[in-house]
C-alpha cells in the first residue's frame, strides 16, 4: 500500500512538473518561427557595444540610453555601466557618454530601466535610473546638465518593497512607479518562480512620505510607462505576453482598465509624444537570452500598438530579426519618423521610417 502511495505521489508530481515545463516553454516562446522584417533604412549605431537596455526620448529629440547592464543570469557586458545621449535632430546622430558627477560610485553602476521627469517650476530635467550595484536594486536620481553633457547625482533610493526593480516611470521630483520582476533574488529561486508560475511581480509607488504596492499578480512585471496626459499607466507582464492598462488616481493608486494579449515577449515601453502609440522592443525567444549561445543568438522584434484604449487596438510588427543583425531587443522608441531599437547586451539599431 505504501509503495502504491509513493508511486502515485511521484506520478502526480511528475505530471505537475511536466505541465509546468510546457507552460514555461510557452512563456519563453521557445519554438516560435521568425519571419525576417526590416525597414529599408536601418543601420547599427556605432559606439554602442555594451547594450542599450532602455531608451527615453524627450519631445525635443534628445535620447537618453542606459548601457552596460550587469544582471543576474545574463552574460556580463564588456564595458562598465554608462548613460549615453543622442541628439536625433542631427543628420547623423552619434552617442555621447554623459559625465556623472556628485560623488557617484561608477564602478557599481549597472543601469537598467530609465525615466525622465521635467520639473515645471525650474524647467530642470531629472533622470531616474534603475541600478543593480549588488544583489539588490536601487533607483538613482540625477539632474541633467545639458551644457556640460553631464548628470549630477542627487539621490539613491532603496526600500524593502523595491526588492527587484526592473523599470520605473517618474511622476515627481522624487516620486515614481516601479515594477518588481521577481520576488526571489537568487537564480534558483527565480527559476522556481518561473517553473511554478508564481505571480509575485508587482508595481510599487514610491515617495518619501509613503511606499505602497499599487498592482500585483504579474508573472514578470517588466516595462512600465505612462500616457502623456498622465491618466493611464501601462505595465508589461513579460511571461504573460501582455500589456496591462491602469487608470492613475490622485492618491497614486491604480485601478485596472484592460489587458492586451500579444504573441511576443515585450520588454520596455515607449510612448510616442505625438501620436500616443506604444512601441516596444521584444524578445522572440527569451530562453536564448538567458542561456546565451553565440551560435544561436536571441532574435529581436519591434511592435507598435495604436489606440490601446479602444476596443480594437491595432498591433503592427515593424521589425523582426533572427539575431544575425540585432540580438535581444529590449526597447524601441520613435521621434519624427526615426526609430531607435536597443538591446539588453548587444548593439543598437537606428532606422529612418520615412
Amino acid at each position: 500500500m505504501r509503495k502504491l502511495l509513493v508511486v502515485t505521489v511521484v506520478g502526480i508530481l511528475a505530471a505537475l512538473v511536466g505541465e509546468r515545463v510546457v507552460r514555461l516553454r510557452q512563456a519563453f516562446l521557445i519554438s516560435r518561427e521568425i519571419e525576417q522584417m526590416e525597414p529599408a533604412n536601418c543601420q547599427i549605431i556605432k559606439g554602442i557595444e555594451g547594450g542599450s537596455e532602455d531608451i527615453e526620448i524627450l519631445p525635443s529629440g534628445l535620447a537618453f540610453i542606459s548601457s552596460g547592464l550587469k544582471y543576474p543570469g545574463l552574460v556580463s557586458p564588456v564595458k562598465l555601466g554608462e548613460m549615453l545621449l543622442m541628439d536625433l535632430n542631427e543628420e547623423d546622430p552619434k552617442p555621447v557618454t554623459l559625465r556623472i558627477s556628485g560623488g557617484f560610485d561608477l564602478d557599481s553602476f549597472h543601469p537598467h530601466g530609465i525615466s525622465l521627469y521635467k520639473d515645471a517650476k525650474d524647467d530642470a530635467l531629472y533622470v531616474f535610473v534603475v541600478n543593480h550595484p549588488k544583489i539588490s536594486t536601487t533607483v538613482e536620481i540625477f539632474k541633467f546638465q545639458e551644457d556640460e553633457k553631464a548628470l549630477l547625482h542627487l539621490k539613491t533610493v532603496e526600500h524593502e518593497l523595491l526588492h527587484s526593480v526592473n523599470d520605473v516611470v517618474a511622476v515627481g521630483l522624487d516620486s515614481f512607479y516601479a515594477t518588481n520582476d521577481h520576488y526571489c533574488l537568487n537564480d534558483i529561486g527565480r527559476a522556481l518562480e518561473s517553473l511554478l508560475g508564481l505571480g509575485w511581480g508587482n508595481v510599487v509607488h514610491y515617495s518619501p512620505k509613503e511606499v505602497k504596492e499599487v498592482a500585483a499578480g504579474f508573472h514578470f512585471a517588466n516595462g512600465i510607462s505612462m500616457s502623456h496626459d498622465n491618466k493611464y499607466v501601462f505595465v508589461v507582464d513579460l511571461f504573460a505576453h501582455s500589456i496591462s492598462v491602469f487608470e492613475k488616481h490622485a492618491n497614486w493608486s491604480l485601478s485596472p482598465v484592460k489587458v492586451l494579449q500579444l504573441d511576443t515577449l515585450m520588454d520596455n515601453l515607449c510612448v510616442d509624444h505625438k501620436t500616443g502609440d506604444i512601441w516596444s522592443g521584444c524578445h522572440i525567444d527569451a530562453w536564448k537570452l538567458f542561456y546565451f549561445d553565440p551560435e544561436y543568438p536571441p532574435g529581436s522584434e519591434v511592435i507598435r500598438v495604436q489606440n490601446i484604449l479602444s476596443e480594437n487596438p491595432i498591433v503592427t510588427r515593424v521589425y523582426s530579426n533572427n539575431g544575425s543583425v540585432l540580438q535581444g531587443s529590449s526597447v524601441a522608441c520613435v521621434h519624427d519618423g526615426r526609430l531607435i531599437v536597443g538591446t539588453v547586451l548587444h548593439k543598437a539599431l537606428y532606422c529612418d521610417l520615412d
